[in-house]
C-alpha cells in the first residue's frame, strides 16, 4: 500500500451556524448593489473572447478536469472590472479583476440548477491576497464604504483604532499599485480550490508583458485594453499553487499570501485573449451578452470545488447576485456572437 500523499490532507474548518450567517451576509451584500448591477465588480472595462490552451507537460497527478487533456484548447470568455462596489474612476485605488468563463466543459457542476451546463468560471484579482480576516468584516467594510465620508469613523467603531490601522493598510497594499495596463497585471483567485485530491490557487502570469506609464484617466484601463487587443494578443500562463500545510498555506485564511518559495507555481494552461476590435458592432454584441452573464467561483465541477471561508461565503453571495440582476442562462458555443 502506499503512503498518503501529504498534499492531500488539508481541511477546511466550518463552523455550525456559518450556513446561516453566510445566508445573513449575502442578503446584507445584495442591498448595497444599484439595481440590476453586480454587488462587486460593476465596472467592467472590457468583455472579449479568450482561450484556453492546455499545455503537454501538466504533470500526470494535475491532469484533472478541463487539464487533462494535453494541447486542447477551451474557447472561452474573459471579462474585465474594477472590484469596488461603487462605478468608479480607473484612478482611484481598486482591485481590478479578470473573470473567465470557459465553454464546452464536460461534467457534471456543482451549483443546483446548472448541474448540466458546459461551461466552467474561474475568478481572479491582481493581489496574491485580502485583508479580511473573515466574511463578516469584508461586508462590514462594503457596507461602511457606501458613504466615504464616514468610512473611517465607521471603521473605528465598528473595529476599534488597531485593527482599523491594520485593515486600511492592509487595504492600500491590495488596491494602491499604480495600474498603467491590465493585460501587464499578474492575476490570483486569493482563496483556495479542490484541485483534484489537492488543494490549490490558481495565478495567471503576463506573458510577455508591454509596459505602460501609470493611468491617469477615469476609464483609461479600458481605453489601454482595448487598444492593445486591436493591434494583436494578449497572453498568460496559468498555473497552480498546491496547498504544503496550514501554516504556510492555510486554507481558511487569505490574508495569507502562498509564497511561490513555499508553493512553487506549476504551469497548467496559456490563456490568450486574441487580436479583436472591442469597438466594432460585433465587438459591443459580445461585450453587451458577457455583461448579461453570471461569473461564480462555484460553477464548476467537484473536482474544483471552492474551499475556506471566503469561499463558502461567496456560494450564497452569488445566487443573491444573480438572482436580483436576472442574469442570462449560461452560453453554450452555437449561442455567443463570436468575433474572431
Amino acid at each position: 500500500m502506499s503512503a498518503t500523499d501529504p498534499r492531500t490532507l488539508f481541511r477546511e474548518t466550518i463552523a455550525p451556524d456559518e450556513g446561516v450567517r453566510f445566508e445573513r451576509l449575502a442578503g446584507e451584500l445584495g442591498a448595497v448593489a444599484s439595481p440590476g448591477k453586480r454587488a462587486l465588480h460593476p465596472k467592467a472595462h472590457a468583455g472579449v473572447e479568450a482561450k484556453l490552451t492546455i499545455r503537454g507537460d501538466v504533470p500526470a497527478e494535475l491532469r484533472v478536469g478541463i487539464f487533462a487533456e494535453a494541447g486542447r484548447t477551451y474557447r472561452a470568455l474573459a471579462r474585465f472590472s474594477n472590484g469596488a462596489n461603487a462605478t468608479q474612476s480607473d484612478t482611484k485605488p481598486d482591485l481590478r479583476g479578470l473573470a473567465l468563463k470557459i465553454l464546452d466543459v464536460p461534467g457534471e457542476k456543482l451549483i443546483p440548477g446548472l448541474e448540466g451546463a458546459t461551461t466552467q468560471d474561474f475568478l481572479f484579482i491582481h493581489s496574491p491576497t485580502v485583508p479580511f480576516r473573515s466574511p463578516e468584516e469584508f461586508v462590514f467594510v462594503v457596507r461602511a464604504a457606501r458613504s466615504p465620508a464616514l468610512l473611517l469613523p465607521r471603521l473605528l467603531f465598528g473595529l476599534g483604532p488597531v485593527r482599523t490601522v491594520s485593515l486600511l493598510r492592509g487595504l492600500l497594499k491590495a488596491t494602491g499599485t499604480k495600474v498603467g495596463s491590465l493585460g501587464a497585471l499578474t492575476y490570483y483567485t486569493v482563496a483556495a480550490l479542490r484541485f483534484g485530491p489537492f488543494a490549490g490557487k490558481l495565478v495567471v502570469t503576463p506573458v510577455a508583458p508591454e509596459a505602460a506609464p501609470p493611468n491617469t484617466a477615469a476609464d483609461g484601463l479600458r481605453t489601454d485594453l482595448v487598444d492593445r487587443l486591436s493591434r494583436g494578443v494578449l497572453a498568460w500562463e496559468l498555473g497552480v499553487q498546491l496547498w504544503v500545510d496550514e501554516a504556510t498555506t492555510p486554507i481558511e485564511d487569505a490574508t495569507v499570501e502562498w509564497a511561490p518559495r513555499a508553493a512553487p507555481i506549476v504551469p497548467l494552461a496559456r490563456v490568450e485573449i486574441p487580436k479583436q476590435d472591442v469597438r466594432t458592432a460585433a465587438g459591443a454584441r459580445l461585450e453587451a451578452l458577457v455583461e448579461t452573464l453570471s461569473f461564480d467561483p462555484w460553477h464548476a465541477p467537484r473536482e474544483f470545488q471552492p474551499l475556506g471561508a471566503v469561499m463558502r461565503a461567496r456560494n450564497p453571495a452569488y445566487r443573491v447576485s444573480t438572482q436580483q440582476r436576472k442574469a442570462a442562462a449560461e452560453p453554450t458555443l452555437d449561442s455567443i456572437p463570436w468575433v474572431t
